[in-house]
């Protein structure tokens, strides 16, 4: 139980009475991810990543999870001890970057708890089963979720509670996908409670635009790392600092960032903020080197009909 109580824990938090108390109080304050694909990328390879922005004490209880699975890919996933899944990717080289959500709809209905579905997506193989993991199901709370390939493909779900009828896709713009914490995509027809809650979020999401737009086509590891240390409109900026006018319990702040190297299998990942703290290089090709279950049938398929 105590495992279960964590892992709705963001059904909790933004459900109705919970929404309004967050947003009347200022709302702590989330995440800036992004997808960078080989024609945006001066090494011609996949990169995404993202900053999380969060309550102060979750510096305390980030963890880098590195699972080992019998059946399904394995992963390596940047999370608060005793989550399932948080940012990612796994050894079938999807990657996977989340930003909270909020509409009217989140009003704590049953259904499949956000951090299921993010533990989902990295046990898919392919982006078709990552997909097919948001909708088979109803879910319980809204959210984005970032999800690419190291083939070079990325997609952008915004999930709104309920069933396949309530995701939304955004697509690269010039090789770049981009997201902060408030509904983008025309088609959602909902009440969007997120700028409500998080009102730094157009504001992130328009600086990361601007900055992108100045790198285009050389969008390399280093550049992200400097996107991600930016301070416009500080404190609430890309680069989240604790606004010292909130209590010391609803101050957040950017309490991890993670840039992921999807065919080199690196993760590097600063911390704290990203403006201070040094990246550290993790390399997972060795971990995260486990064939896809697919590659293997079809060499097997290959091998047979060259026989």
């Amino acid at each position: 139980l105590d495992v279960l109580s964590i892992n709705v824990r963001t059904e909790v938090m933004f459900a109705a009475k919970a929404r309004e108390a967050e947003a009347a109080a200022g709302g702590p304050h989330e995440c800036s991810s992004f997808a960078a694909l080989p024609e945006a990328t001066p090494h011609g390879g996949t990169l995404v990543g993202q900053n999380w922005d969060w309550l102060l004490h979750t510096s305390d209880t980030v963890v880098v999870l590195e699972a080992s699975q019998e059946d399904g890919p394995d992963f390596v996933t940047v999370v608060e001890a005793g989550l399932l899944a948080k940012t990612g990717f796994n050894s079938s080289g999807v990657g996977l970057c989340t930003n909270a959500l909020v509409t009217a709809a989140d009003v704590g209905a049953p259904g499949v708890p956000y951090h299921v579905v993010l533990r989902a997506i990295l046990d898919s193989e392919t982006l078709s089963d990552a997909l097919v993991a948001l909708q088979s199901g109803v879910r319980s709370s809204s959210a984005n979720y970032l999800i690419a390939h190291e083939d070079g493909v990325a997609l952008d779900v915004e999930a709104a509670p309920g069933d396949f009828s309530q995701l939304y896709l955004l697509y690269p713009d010039d090789g770049v996908l981009l997201h902060t914490n408030h509904f983008v995509s025309p088609d959602f027809d909902g009440r969007d409670v997120s700028v409500w809650a998080m009102p730094d979020s157009p504001f992130r999401l328009a600086r990361l635009r601007d900055l992108v737009r100045a790198g285009r086509g050389a969008l390399s590891e280093e550049a992200w790392e400097r996107i991600l240390g930016d301070h416009a409109t500080y404190p609430l900026g890309i680069c989240c600092h604790p606004d010292p006018r909130l209590s010391e319990l609803e101050r957040s702040a950017t309490v991890a960032s993670v840039v992921m190297d999807l065919p080199g299998r690196r993760l590097l990942l600063a911390d704290g903020h990203p403006c201070s703290t040094p990246y550290r290089e993790l390399d997972y090709r060795e971990f995260l080197s486990k064939p896809s279950s697919l590659l293997c049938g079809a060499q097997r398929r290959c091998s047979s009909a060259s026989g």
